[in-house]
């Protein structure tokens, strides 16, 4: 099977066709189609092609099927002795894609 090494919101993600996950926030509507340019390696068994540092024409594309939050990650800060509690939250937006086709 064929698969990818993409970059994209500073992390490195290796995909396959059909493959869902979450990104970083994208500025793409729900349906729309997300084209990844940024693929590090591309290739499949044993032939694969490293770029230096990234592949020249190669692209993945995906499919953007919903905008939303991952769960909520609490932090809470705390001095012995001196009344002090802070409790704050988090909730990264971040983007369903489902791959569609690798252009290497």
């Amino acid at each position: 099977m064929a698969y990818a090494i993409i970059k994209t919101g500073g992390k490195q993600y290796k995909v396959s066709v059909g493959d869902k996950f979450d990104v970083e926030k994208l500025e793409a509507a729900e349906g729309d189609t997300a084209t990844f340019d940024q693929v590090l390696a591309a290739g499949e068994g044993n032939s694969i092609s490293v770029g230096a540092p990234t592949l020249a024409g190669a692209s993945v594309s995906a499919k953007v099927i919903k905008q939303h939050k991952a769960d909520k990650a609490t932090t809470f800060k705390f001095r012995k002795r001196k009344g002090f509690h802070k409790t704050r939250g988090h909730r990264q937006p971040l983007t369903l894609v489902q791959i569609t086709a690798i252009n290497a």
